[in-house]
């Protein structure tokens, strides 16, 4: 009897603290996961909130909503300069290249500190490729936040940083000069990459719209600089020679379009006296703000339209 009635309290106690201590165990566990939950949404909403601001405003979402190395903000330092760049890129279905292009560019200029916009011109028509009727059309709609461009093809990167990407007030600047370029190499060639004020561009008339398929036409170009009595300047003190670029083009895997139809053998060495900004015929299908590896850039989707009784070599056939 003794012993049954020392064991009945003792069991009775026991079993009491013991459902006491289930029921805090398990309240406290709630508790905790709910504190959890909490600092987590709270932790992603303070590291990721200026990023998905800026998804929001754009249907084309990067692929790394918290990246883990913001580019600094030109906005607001003077060390960036006044000036600003509209990189114009003429592009037709050259993707392999542009995804190369974009990123690079955009992380060069950055690390000169060069304030820019680029701007990808792909022509959807179905003529012949037209360089320097598509670098018109950047111009044209380059917007009024940019006052310098450059001309720059999509296969030809920078290797050196003391190239210069800034504005240039005297004259326009050939940065890819013949002593620097990995292919051309004749005196008057002022293709591949070149830069100059808008006014200056304005005042060449822009560049002719007659030369549909590849080459000649910054040829026509340089007798404008001379017309505008321009005065060209290229890199100095570059050591690199023509290492100074990487060319980026295959010519096994994309051939150019050097064909020469009907009467386009000759007329490709004539000058061009009224063409240009003045007589640039095209329509803007769309512009498409884009990301390519953080890097933003402007598709604009062109039709260019082409007068067969004046240039009929715009077709192919």
């Amino acid at each position: 009897m003794m012993y049954a009635s020392r064991r009945k309290p003792v069991l009775y106690f026991k079993d009491d603290r013991s459902f006491l201590s289930r029921k805090c165990t398990v309240w406290k566990l709630f508790g905790l996961c709910m504190l959890f939950v909490l600092g987590s949404l709270l932790w992603v909403q303070l590291t990721c909130s200026g990023d998905m601001s800026q998804t929001v405003g754009s249907s084309h979402l990067p692929h790394q909503p918290c990246p883990v190395e913001r580019q600094s903000s030109s906005a607001d330092d003077p060390s960036w300069g006044p000036h600003k760049m509209a990189l114009i890129v003429p592009f037709r279905e050259r993707f392999e290249e542009l995804l190369v292009f974009v990123p690079y560019m955009h992380a060069f200029l950055n690390k000169k500190k060069i304030r820019h916009k680029i701007f990808i011109v792909n022509q959807l028509d179905h003529f012949r490729f037209n360089r320097a009727s598509l670098i018109n059309v950047g111009f044209m709609e380059s917007g009024n936040d940019t006052d310098y461009i450059a001309m720059h093809d999509v296969d030809l990167l920078p290797q050196n940083e003391d190239l210069d990407y800034g504005f240039s007030k005297e004259g326009p600047f050939h940065v890819a000069s013949p002593e620097l370029h990995p292919l051309y190499h004749y005196k008057t060639y002022v293709g591949g990459i070149l830069l100059l004020s808008k006014k200056h561009y304005q005042l060449c008339n822009g560049m002719s719209n007659r030369f549909w398929g590849w080459g000649r036409e910054d040829d026509e170009f340089f007798r404008r600089l001379k017309t505008a009595d321009l005065k060209l300047f290229r890199p100095t003190g570059i050591t690199t020679g023509t290492k100074t670029f990487r060319h980026i083009h295959d010519p096994g895997w994309r051939k150019r379009d050097q064909k020469r139809i009907a009467a386009q053998k000759q007329e490709q060495f004539k000058v061009d006296p009224e063409g240009g900004l003045t007589n640039l015929r095209y329509k803007v299908e769309s512009r498409q703000e884009v990301t390519i590896s953080g890097a933003p850039c402007t598709v604009i989707n062109t039709f260019l339209e082409c007068d067969l009784s004046l240039t009929p070599w715009c077709q192919s056939s």
